[in-house]
């Protein structure tokens, strides 16, 4: 699964550097994306791999912090690439006529860089808050990774709670903001398509949609059954499965989602393998 992954979205990226007709916004935002994923999935799935094969599991304070900083400024960074990808869809559909000038190469570029810029920023201020605790009794983690949460319990002092609930409204305000304005954006995405008056357009015009609305519906599926369970009602091993899943399963995931489910995308990675393997015929 971890080879597909990174197979995946590599076969994505490469297909769309290739492919001329894919120099577009919405797929220099996918090939963000799965460079996003392969990085998250790199940081976090070896260091598991390898605990899974050992028997001494440990790891330092150092690699501990780093893990925390990579794995934080990826996933922020998947959510606001995931934001503007409904923004470029909302532009494209609703105001057409000024998609070229509000989504210029420099806007996608500097889009891009925010999306990057903001996941550091966000993974170094969660990194910097939660390891300026002081630990105390056991330094046992119950999580495959060094999960902030499973950290925050073992923290000790006065300001622990203050900080665990500053940590956590950080987190949640950060990714229901993104939802909340990728939600906004379909809100009128489905009221401009309800305007088109035959149905092959309507189906045509959300059909560019579908991929996109799908991995966001997995995305944040599988971070609300983590972060927004109620406490207490699951056991330690439940929560470090549905972890796991969400660290290992989405990013697998997504290549099979928009190599299915984006026609013109699945059409350029045919093209792309006849090309590599029937270069006579073509």
């Amino acid at each position: 699964m971890y080879l597909f992954t990174l197979l995946g979205n590599l076969l994505i990226m490469g297909t769309i550097w290739r492919e001329h007709s894919l120099h577009t916004p919405m797929y220099l935002f996918l090939c963000a994306l799965s460079i996003s994923e392969i990085l998250f999935t790199v940081a976090v799935t070896p260091r598991m791999l390898v605990d899974m094969l050992s028997t001494h599991r440990s790891i330092t304070f150092v690699a501990c912090a780093s893990q925390m900083f990579f794995s934080f400024t990826f996933g922020f960074t998947h959510s606001f690439l995931l934001m503007i990808m409904g923004y470029d869809r909302y532009v494209a559909i609703c105001q057409p006529l000024r998609y070229n000038v509000l989504m210029s190469p420099r806007d996608c570029a500097r889009l891009v860089s925010c999306c990057w810029a903001g996941g550091s920023v966000m993974g170094m201020m969660v990194t910097l808050i939660v390891f300026h605790l002081t630990f105390c009794g056991s330094k046992e983690i119950h999580h495959f990774v060094c999960h902030v949460l499973s950290l925050l319990k073992l923290a000790c002092g006065k300001e622990t709670a203050s900080v665990t609930m500053g940590v956590i409204l950080v987190c949640v305000t950060a990714l229901l903001g993104c939802l909340f304005l990728i939600i906004l954006s379909y809100v009128f995405i489905v009221a401009a398509i309800l305007r088109i008056p035959s149905t092959e357009g309507r189906h045509k015009t959300f059909s560019t949609c579908v991929s996109h609305l799908t991995i966001v519906v997995v995305h944040y599926g599988f971070a609300s059954l983590i972060y927004l369970k109620p406490k207490g009602s699951h056991s330690m091993d439940s929560n470090t499965l549905m972890a796991t899943t969400y660290t290992v399963f989405t990013p697998f995931l997504s290549p099979i989602i928009f190599s299915l489910r984006n026609k013109e995308l699945k059409n350029a990675i045919q093209r792309s393998f006849h090309r590599t393997f029937h270069p006579l015929s073509s």
